[in-house]
């Protein structure tokens, strides 16, 4: 998500991106620094033809890097009749080992298990279905799928279905971009960018995406920008709080 700007095709975002600019940069010299350096806001649009399809390459790539995670969806998608990619019969009929062996770890072939269950249940919408459904109703649902989180689903609604509205508290790279655009030393708590983020309303999405272009902007200065350190817990003594285990 923080690579280089990505090319699109203005005719399929669902948006007015030139509103979004306005909107979000009004009385805001720092985003609109950001938008100026950076350009229009600008995306590709995912291409997979199913929400089941966009989750079941989404498990791939979690906590990898994409290089690699790349070439292991594509053993995946070799596992298919049609090459392409597997139907959700197809992976509930491949065995553990048969997917370990593509390069899943346990973890993510028993998750890619558990999408195929419930899109062939419904719980998974199809992609028409999901699109007349409400961000909080798509959250909802598909994170209960193994291994399917809140971030997961906020990127499928950005980049699959091209929500305007979605603030991925979550993210670092979202985290980062914030702290480096208001001159921040640490990235903030999710809460704290919640309430920041409402300023952004009705196009978070917009803003979201200009937190990512500007870490790149700031090059190696961004490595200067940490977590936020939870306050330690006092006991009534005084004295730090110790947990009891080890």
């Amino acid at each position: 998500m923080l690579g280089a700007p990505m090319t699109t095709d203005k005719l399929l975002l669902p948006f007015d991106h030139v509103a979004a600019h306005e909107h979000i940069s009004r009385d805001d010299a720092r985003m609109a620094d950001v938008i100026a350096r950076t350009g229009e806001f600008q995306f590709k649009l995912d291409e997979c033809e199913s929400v089941y399809e966009s989750l079941l390459e989404a498990i791939a790539y979690q906590s990898i890097s994409g290089k690699a995670a790349a070439t292991i969806f594509g053993r995946i998608k070799a596992l298919g009749a049609n090459g392409i990619c597997p139907t959700p019969e197809e992976i509930l009929k491949a065995r553990i080992p048969t997917l370990r062996k593509a390069g899943l770890s346990n973890a993510k072939a028993l998750a890619m298990k558990d999408l195929a269950q419930k899109t062939i249940d419904g719980i998974v919408p199809t992609l028409e279905a999901a699109r007349g459904m409400s961000d909080e109703e798509l959250v909802e649902r598909l994170i209960s799928v193994r291994g399917i989180g809140a971030w997961t689903v906020e990127m499928f609604l950005i980049f699959r279905l091209g929500r305007p509205d979605v603030l991925p508290i979550h993210d670092l790279g979202v985290q980062k971009g914030w702290a480096i655009t208001y001159r921040k030393r640490k990235m903030p708590k999710p809460k704290e960018l919640l309430k920041f983020g409402e300023r952004w309303r009705p196009y978070r999405t917009v803003a979201s995406w200009y937190m990512w272009r500007a870490v790149g902007l700031a090059g190696k200065d961004a490595r200067k920008i940490t977590k936020a350190r939870p306050k330690k817990k006092r006991a009534a003594g005084g004295k730090n709080q110790r947990s009891k285990s080890r």
